[in-house]
Order: structure tokens, then C-alpha cells, then sequence
């Protein structure tokens, strides 16, 4: 197999990424890919930065050399803040991470200045969101804020309701007073819970997702690295890639609620485990 007909790789902690995923067919319909959530030790969030570290190394390491990825997405802002400089100085292949795609993003979106992102206790404790805004050089006041509990209602397939909403109020309170304009929902997972993130921020406060320019900036890089599929040629039938879903947890629960998120693609899910 040539290196542009290999897959593109991409893991998180669970269902998250699926966004990323969701995109990423869109936008490379051709493509063949191969998604790794890690539903048997989600939630990262709380996960000291060493163990966050050595999980991100098993999957990225599992994509390389059990599916042959050509590129590796790490769709998952807890892992790329932990140990994207450790993948992509250890990979064989290129490393693409959530953050600055999402950063760039944020930073178009606002036009006061006043911006925000929320994410996981690791995520938002590690900087790394402060530190891709300020290398854009753009001037922009960031109010950050840990949202902890969002990652576990999403893996419930929870993603609207009371409780939702009230958890939303509290965690989100530093956001909402600092009078920002643009919301980065710093996490994979969060976008799902899009709708009750808007009611409670409101309708001046545009809410960023960083799934689409994750997969725009994959088109960018496989293009200048000569590792897209060529588009069909006309007349012929377009080619359908081949998406494959793995979950060290319950591979039922995953290939269930997976579908429900992210479309009929996720028709079927198969187990992995560490050094499998």
C-alpha cells in the first residue's frame, strides 16, 4: 500500500473527536480513516499530565503501527495539551492536534478583543490555550475557565436538560462576566453540548469549535506533504473512504451512541486495548 492510499489516524478520550471525525468525512469524503476512543479510561481531564502522556504515546503509537495511519489527529485538547511536543518528536508521521486550528479560529472570531475558552481541569491548568492565542500575536483578553462534569454527561448521551443547563450556568459564570464576544469550546466533547452553552452565554457570544479547522488544516498539510487522494476523475464513480472505529470500553455502548453522534458512518465498533 502507498503512503496516500494509508488511513488517517486520530484517537481521544472517547466520543469527542467524533466532531473532528464528522469533518474530516465531510471535508475528505475519500479519505480512509481509523478513529481509537478511549472510553475504558475516559475522562483525561483530571488525569495527572505523566499518565495523560503515556496513553496519548499507546494510541498514537497503536495507529502508526497496528493501521499503518499516515497522519495522526489528536482529537483530544487533554492529550495534545499534555504531549503533543513528545508525539510529534517521537512519531514517524505527522502530528496534528485541535488546539491551534482552534486558536486561529478564536481569534478571527472576536471583534472586541474579549474572548474565552473553556476545556477540561488539564487542559485549561496547562496553558496551552493562552499560549497558542498569544503566539497568533493578535491582541485578545483571554478569561479561561475548567468546565469539569461536560465530558461525562456527553458520554452518557446527555447533552441537553436541566441538570446540563444548571452545571452550564455555574461553570460557565467567569466567561459570562467577563463580557467576551467569542467562546472556544476547548474540548471535543463540548460542542455537543453547543445548544445549552449558547442559551446560557447568549446570543451575543459566538461559540468556536475548532472540528472544522482541524480538518481543514489536515486537508492543508496531507496536500503539501503530496498525501491526499487524488479527487475521482470525471465520469467516475466518487470513492467512499473507509472509516473503522476502535473503543477500549464497551464496544456496543460505543458503536450505539457513537452513531447517534456522529451519523450512519459509526455502524460498527471493534475493541482495543493497550499494546493490542
Amino acid at each position: 500500500m502507498s503512503a496516500v492510499e494509508r488511513p488517517i489516524g486520530m484517537f481521544d478520550s472517547g466520543f469527542g473527536g467524533l466532531t473532528v471525525a464528522r469533518a474530516l468525512i465531510d471535508l475528505l469524503p475519500g479519505e480512509d480513516l481509523v478513529y481509537i476512543g478511549d472510553t475504558g479510561r475516559y475522562p483525561y481531564g483530571p488525569r495527572p499530565a505523566d499518565e495523560v502522556r503515556r496513553f496519548a504515546e499507546e494510541l498514537a503509537r497503536s495507529l502508526v503501527d497496528e493501521h499503518g495511519a499516515k497522519v495522526v489527529i489528536v482529537a483530544c485538547n487533554t492529550a495534545a495539551a499534555a504531549g503533543l511536543d513528545e508525539l510529534r518528536a517521537t512519531m514517524p508521521v505527522p502530528i496534528l492536534d485541535v488546539i491551534a486550528p482552534g486558536a486561529e479560529a478564536l481569534v478571527r472570531a472576536t471583534a472586541t478583543g474579549r474572548a474565552g475558552v473553556i476545556g477540561t481541569v488539564g487542559t485549561v491548568a496547562s496553558g496551552a490555550y493562552r499560549a497558542a492565542v498569544a503566539s497568533t500575536g493578535a491582541p485578545v483578553q483571554l478569561t479561561t475557565a475548567a468546565c469539569p462534569g461536560f465530558v461525562e454527561f456527553v458520554e452518557r448521551g446527555q447533552t441537553e436538560g436541566d441538570e446540563v443547563t444548571v452545571l452550564a450556568e455555574r461553570l460557565l459564570a467567569p466567561v459570562r462576566e467577563a463580557d467576551i464576544d467569542a467562546l472556544l469550546l476547548g474540548c471535543t466533547h463540548y460542542p455537543f453540548l453547543a445548544r445549552t452553552i449558547g442559551e446560557v452565554m447568549g446570543a451575543g457570544v459566538t461559540l468556536v469549535s475548532s472540528a472544522d479547522e482541524t480538518a481543514f488544516a489536515a486537508q492543508r498539510i496531507l496536500g503539501e506533504l503530496g498525501l491526499l487522494r487524488a479527487p475521482s476523475r470525471a465520469g467516475d464513480a466518487a470513492r467512499r473512504g473507509e472509516h473503522r472505529f476502535l473503543s477500549s470500553g464497551d464496544v456496543d455502548v460505543f458503536r450505539q451512541l457513537g452513531a447517534r453522534l456522529l451519523g450512519p458512518e459509526l455502524d460498527h465498533t471493534e475493541p482495543w486495548s493497550p499494546g493490542a
